[in-house]
């Protein structure tokens, strides 16, 4: 197995100026990696491109205006994959475990890196276009994307952020005459997407695997420098760097149960060495309660399923600990993986702890009780013994204590004195806080989110934007910037899913 193909050596100054708008400095530290660890792919035509839609929250950090991103440079540089004088666009290459397989060689089949900037502020965001066309690592694909999953990405990308879920951002997305054949014919488009760092895994398992032990070592170099300078003074600087990793994976598990986000496709590939959540396909926020949940029909086996997510996290985890254990600062190698195991093993504790401090909080509870976890466990299994959506439920739990929807939430139950039950532990447990009631009530609206990206409200904003009607985007990425508070005219979106919304398949095309 070899490595990327190296670029030729004399390749010629891209033409052009630097892309202009908001006093964004071009560093590009990935690009400047030897050619082993990426290909430089040509231009591809993009014909019609128009932006459709961009995030206020991502103009803002990086000081862009709709007009910026509407106009050239920027327009050809993210939609066609032009090349711009100082930003040398490039794929990355890695690997990765395919539900459980190992892959040795994926990469960047419809993204291009577009560069790495510093923002006025002192931020640095890399910037990505998916969808502008094949690179070397396409596999025989046509590097597309479609309008459908496009849309998809851009709205939950922002929405997470909006949670304060560790994410990939989206800053604009570009609609074009392109037609592009998935499962039928569909209108291409492209998402322009910052993170500060698109390393996964898979990156690290492509040079282990392939038997390039100084190449993984200069990706390990370039990981600390660029996203772990902090541990770069440690006793063992890479030790450090994997219990960041593990320590930021079991907080975003965490932060994905809480909110009832399955991800669908937790390939190793798709994990971000950052603990961000990244590679929107097949996602889902869950309606009913299940924990057996799997919202990706590829995914026959449901090794995706919503409550394996966490285990699933910590196989991937192991994946990538494989990788780094001969380079740990260790006097021997069976130390060394002693030492990698030891990490590991934290991982439960971690994603428990971090768990435990959400679902206190979407309850309301303030102080850290050792019945806690079976409280919450028992509400879980009501829930999913009644099929209870779980994002009204727990918006609704102030009401319910109140009394104000109760009855007619307990007469809809198959066994109402099961949920009276618990309702009168909730009540006991309650008692032994302190904060006045109007106070927590606020509090848990500020963690348990109104509005979520529920599959058929981007159904709805999809098939509306197949029509060249994008007012329904405009108005959920609107309203799903702002989760957690009442807003009285998108009450509809807050509702309970309708009955043809369980028709809904989501694939790895999705």
């Amino acid at each position: 197995m070899s490595a990327a193909a190296p670029a030729p050596e004399d390749r010629p100054e891209a033409p052009g100026e630097p892309p202009t708008g908001g006093g964004l400095e071009w560093i590009n530290r990935f690009a400047a990696l030897p050619d082993a660890f990426h290909h430089r792919p040509d231009p591809a035509p993009f014909p019609g491109a128009q932006l459709l839609a961009s995030s206020p929250a991502m103009r803002e950090r990086l000081s862009l205006t709709p007009d910026d991103l509407a106009a050239e440079p920027w327009l050809g540089m993210i939609t066609r994959g032009e090349p711009v004088a100082g930003t040398p666009q490039v794929a990355s290459v890695y690997a990765g475990h395919q539900f459980g397989v190992y892959v040795p060689q994926l990469g960047d089949g419809r993204a291009k890196l577009l560069g790495e900037v510093r923002t006025p502020a002192g931020e640095h965001w890399e910037l990505q276009s998916k969808g502008s066309g094949p690179t070397a690592f396409s596999r025989h694909a046509d590097g597309r994307a479609v309008l459908r999953s496009s849309i998809r990405e851009y709205l939950v990308s922002e929405h997470m952020a909006a949670m304060g879920i560790p994410t990939t951002r989206a800053v604009a997305l570009y609609g074009s005459s392109l037609r592009v054949f998935r499962e039928r014919i569909e209108s291409g488009a492209v998402v322009l997407r910052a993170a500060p760092s698109f390393l996964r895994f898979g990156h690290f398992e492509y040079f282990h695997y392939a038997g390039y032990p100084e190449r993984l070592r200069q990706l390990i170099d370039y990981a600390l420098d660029h996203d772990f300078p902090e541990h770069r003074e440690a006793e063992d600087p890479v030790r450090a760097m994997l219990e960041t990793v593990t320590a930021r994976t079991a907080e975003l598990m965490a932060d994905w149960q809480a909110v009832g986000f399955c991800h669908g496709v937790m390939n190793t590939d798709n994990m971000s060495l950052t603990g961000l959540t990244i590679d929107y396909g097949p996602f889902a926020f869950m309606d009913a309660y299940d924990p057996d949940y799997i919202c990706n029909h590829t995914d026959q086996g449901g090794r995706y399923a919503f409550a394996r997510q966490p285990g699933v996290a910590l196989w991937n985890l192991t994946r990538l600990a494989e990788t780094l254990v001969a380079h740990f600062n260790a006097p021997d190698v069976d130390t060394a993986v002693e030492q990698a195991k030891s990490v590991l093993e934290a991982f439960q504790g971690q994603f428990r702890a971090a768990w435990l401090r959400r679902m206190r909080a979407k309850l309301g509870l303030q102080l850290e009780r050792e019945e806690d976890e079976s409280l919450v466990q028992e509400l879980l299994a009501r829930m999913a013994a009644e099929g209870i959506d779980y994002t009204r439920l727990f918006r609704q739990l102030p009401e319910l204590e109140d009394g104000g929807t109760r009855q007619g939430f307990i007469e809809e139950l198959e066994d109402p004195q099961a949920w009276q039950a618990w309702e009168e532990r909730y009540r006991e447990r309650l008692a032994q806080e302190s904060r006045p009631t109007p106070e927590r009530h606020a509090a848990m609206r500020a963690v348990n989110p109104k509005y979520v990206l529920r599959n058929h409200l981007a159904q709805t904003a999809i098939e509306r934007a197949e029509d060249g009607d994008f007012s329904e985007l405009e108005r959920l990425q609107r309203v799903l910037s702002r989760p957690f508070d009442e807003q009285p005219e998108a009450e509809d979106l807050a509702e309970l899913p309708p009955a043809w919304a369980s028709g809904i398949q989501l694939s790895c095309s999705s």
